[in-house]
């Protein structure tokens, strides 16, 4: 495929690895993680985690060339080095303590932020207090919608664990595993995500991040012009009666009100250089506007197949002290599962508001 642009009158299967299903898969129509849409991530191939997929995605209607226009113009300040997480995409950055770093690197961080779609830095220390500082170089931090899993005193700061602490959770397990974008649900879905690691486990709970805008840029001109304008609605209220990691809830009238259904864009612009990217978050979408049923949903399938390719993904494996942050309006994400009878994993999450897509 690498190089090479497909005929619409060609049809290409994307093949998936062979690998056991973990058990508490049904057989047949396998329901995605989020809903009916979209990938779902389960154990069981030799490196632990495995992406599996309801039925073969096609991908001939799309077309597809291996192109890439996004380049990094910043030169970096003689303390801090920064390299790509994957080539083209994110950009890790070294020699550098948050905690304890200047004004004008901070300001290094936020700039390289938003030219790379997503930033980690390994081997940090960093205090909630620490933690709030940082996040407010990006933004206004993000409410959570579920409270009981905020930090003690610190209400921005979600936990991501599996640790129980006198018969109680203390975190939310498993929450993110399948590809989507955080708050998708919203008017003003959150800009960012940053996930810093407390406990990790010894193998799986990788992150991994898709490039919307390697994504887009790789479809030729006519696929673009075919899905230009095109919007989704999405739907909190779907989300949470259909998703399979994570209590499934019906809303109250309350919460239900406080959280109407939307429509974005299907390629959302990113507002810092005007680039665009695929943004198909799944879990969420009910519906392709303008093309209802099955056929919308398929496409979606389609785009979501297509940006979750190797090609355009990282995969961050954890450690201790790690901080990774993602670009909601330019990403798809997902957690991978990993064996919570063996292993602790807590992570602290925050969140910064973001604005309208368009």
């Amino acid at each position: 495929m690498s190089g090479s642009c497909l005929n619409a009158h060609e049809e290409l299967v994307v093949k998936r690895p062979r690998a056991p299903i973990a058990a508490s898969v049904s057989a047949g129509r396998r329901k995605s993680a989020f809903g009916a849409q979209g990938p779902i991530i389960r154990q069981g191939d030799e490196k632990a985690f495995v992406r599996v997929w309801a039925r073969p995605i096609r991908l001939a209607s799309l077309g597809f060339v291996n192109d890439r226009i996004f380049e990094d113009a910043m030169t970096p300040t003689a303390d801090i080095a920064i390299k790509d997480l994957k080539a083209g995409f994110g950009a890790e950055i070294t020699g550098l303590d948050l905690a304890t770093a200047s004004d004008a690197a901070l300001d290094q961080v936020v700039d390289t932020f938003h030219r790379h779609g997503a930033i980690a830095l390994r081997d940090q220390k960093m205090t909630p207090d620490d933690l709030m500082r940082f996040i407010g170089r990006f933004g206004e931090a993000e409410d959570h919608t579920q409270t009981r899993f905020t930090l003690e005193g610190y209400p921005k700061i979600f936990i991501l664990s599996n640790r129980v602490v006198d018969g109680k959770p203390i975190g939310a397990h498993n929450d993110g595993v399948g590809w989507h974008t955080d708050y998708s649900y919203k008017p003003e879905p959150v800009m960012l995500t940053m996930l810093y690691a407390v406990e990790v486990p010894e193998e799986g709970s990788d992150t991994l991040l898709a490039d919307g805008c390697a994504a887009w840029n790789a479809l030729p001109a006519d696929r673009q012009a075919l899905l230009e304008g095109l919007k989704l609605h999405h739907s909190y209220k779907h989300f949470m009666a259909t998703r399979t990691f994570g209590e499934q809830q019906t809303l109250s009238p309350e919460m239900e009100a406080a959280n109407p259904d939307v429509e974005h864009p299907l390629i959302r612009t990113h507002p810092a250089d005007g680039r665009k990217a695929l943004w198909p978050s799944t879990g969420t979408v009910t519906e392709v506007i303008g093309m209802p049923g099955p056929a919308g949903l398929a496409l979606l399938d389609e785009l979501v197949e297509f940006m979750t390719q190797d090609q355009f993904v990282y995969r961050h494996k954890w450690r201790v002290g790690d901080l990774l942050m993602w670009d909601n309006r330019c990403t798809l994400h997902t957690g991978t599962l990993y064996d919570d009878t063996k292993y602790f994993r807590t992570m602290h999450r925050l969140w910064v508001k973001g604005d309208k897509p368009y």
